[in-house]
């Protein structure tokens, strides 16, 4: 396939999944603090609550429903855009997602159609179960959507047919327990609930500014902090996890997101270029400060690993990849004509199976992903995120100290900061999806063999033409938010 098309169907591809992002993290978030507000209407009997739930209900729907669009319009580029890659994986890769929109996706938009409309026409109790449902079918949802992104990231409970040149399901249990996919969920979820909070934080803010609507914004505020704050503790705690799995599946990828050339023990951790902390990637990578951490040189000329295990140059494993893949041919070739020759070839094959992926580069220099792009998108992350979690205690401080109301540059900073949230998260996937390039399923399937036999002029027209319906559709989400922000809960109206 020619690099352009490629490139532009890669491109298309990450501005579909880029937009969608921008409303995943924020229906996660505010589903919890919408839910915990119900259950304390519940609890207490108080109207308040109720209609504070209420509100953030509204941003809610607006938000999810804009959604639903995108994801779909997602989900159907894997046939159109990634066709070879649909048929390659189609077996494991399509099982999660028909989960997820048979289960997860119908239980999340049941439950929401109760909760948003069944307000005077079930019991309390129902009410709230219902609206934590839709709060925890958004979770399923994203946990089966996330099981297919981390198989893609390590390929686990397959094995390769070479009579249908497709990757097969031995494994489910295997496949929805990935370490990946589980690390990955933890991560994603809880950074929802930062999302969350930041938004409802900022936009409560807003009325502190406006002097509007006080008690309602110091709850929203309080509760949001409760879920933020614990939000941003778990995804420190999964961002850990994270480095460890990445040491070990995909070793390229975190070297590209330290910029680390030459790897070795004790190997530092880059804040900016030129600043190291000595040892702190490798106790990151490996929790020992003296664990080996392999640079982009020793992974492209071969190294031995922490337990003793020599990995082969990229040369070699493209070597026995090329020797897989002319196997593979000769079996598929020879098994009506010749048996006793095709299962020769066939175990030819099962010899050099594991670098099948590698056989369709065309350098050893193909494995590398954009350095820069990585590096930036981690430090943007890491540092973006320090703030945020750094905002939320000085919030909850002055919150608790009852001096919010009268800082108002602190309401600005927390205003200001709701777009942060959102870069924090997109550089976040930029480091996990173009970390692993030119891959897309790590080790098995390159970028190149994946893509459809479309024209350039094909997926250009299409990438801008998604590009200016997301934007419309991304100007039209915002003026209803802005507009029911601006209207606002009404609370003392709606309950006097």
């Amino acid at each position: 396939m020619g690099s352009a098309l490629i490139n532009w169907s890669r491109l298309q591809f990450a501005m579909t999944a880029a937009y969608h992002w921008l409303f995943v993290p924020l229906t996660l978030g505010l589903s919890i603090i919408m839910a915990v507000m119900e259950t304390l209407y519940v609890i207490k009997g108080d109207p308040f609550w109720k209609k504070t739930s209420q509100y953030w209900m509204k941003l809610f729907a607006i938000n999810f429903a804009v959604g639903i669009a995108t994801g779909i319009i997602l989900e159907f580029e894997f046939g159109t855009n990634w066709s070879n890659y649909s048929w390659f994986v189609g077996d494991i890769f399509g099982a999660p997602l028909a989960i997820e929109g048979i289960l997860a996706f119908f239980m999340e938009a049941t439950f929401f159609a109760v909760m948003f409309f069944g307000w005077e026409k079930v019991s309390k109790r129902f009410h709230l179960a219902s609206t934590w449902l839709c709060g925890i079918g958004a979770c399923i949802s994203a946990y089966w959507i996330i099981v297919a992104n981390g198989w893609m990231q390590h390929p686990v409970g397959t094995t390769f047919n070479p009579d249908t040149v497709r990757s097969e399901m031995t494994d489910f249990w295997a496949v929805i327990g990935n370490p990946v996919a589980v690390s990955k969920f933890i991560h994603s979820v809880f950074s929802g609930w930062m999302t969350g909070a930041i938004f409802a934080i900022g936009v409560s803010c807003w009325y502190l500014l406006k002097g509007r609507e006080i008690k309602f914004a110091k709850a929203s505020i309080a509760v949001s902090l409760c879920v933020g704050l614990v939000g941003s503790a778990a995804t420190m705690l999964s961002g850990d996890s994270s480095g460890v799995l990445e040491g070990k599946y995909q070793p390229m990828k975190l070297a590209a997101s330290e910029g680390l050339i030459d790897g070795g023990r004790k190997a530092p951790f880059s804040i900016i270029p030129g600043v190291e902390v000595p040892g702190i990637l490798s106790f990151l990578a490996t929790h020992s400060f003296n664990g080996y951490v392999p640079g982009v040189n020793d992974i492209i000329k071969g190294y031995t690993d922490n337990d003793g295990s020599v990995v082969p140059s990229v040369e070699e494993k493209m070597t026995r990849g090329r020797v897989a893949v002319a196997a593979l041919g000769e079996y598929r070739k020879l098994k009506e004509s010749d048996p006793e020759a095709a299962q020769a070839q066939l175990a030819l094959f099962r010899e050099n199976e594991e670098y099948l992926g590698y056989g369709y580069l065309e350098t050893p220099e193909d494995v590398i992903p954009k350095i820069p792009l990585v590096y930036w998108a981690f430090r943007v992350m890491i540092g973006l995120g320090m703030f945020l979690v750094l905002l939320m205690v000085v919030v909850a401080f002055f919150l608790y100290k009852d001096k919010l109301a009268s800082m108002k540059w602190l309401q600005w900073v927390a205003l200001l900061s709701i777009p942060l949230v959102y870069i924090c998260g997109q550089a976040g996937w930029m480091v996990a999806e173009v970390g692993r390039q030119p891959w897309t399923i790590e080790g098995l399937l390159p970028v190149n063999v994946a893509v459809s036999s479309l024209s350039t002029g094909a997926v250009m027209t299409t990438f801008f033409v998604f590009l200016a319906v997301f934007a419309l559709f991304l100007i039209i989400e915002i003026r209803i938010l802005l507009k029911a922000i601006a209207k606002g809960p009404v609370i003392e109206e709606a309950i006097s």
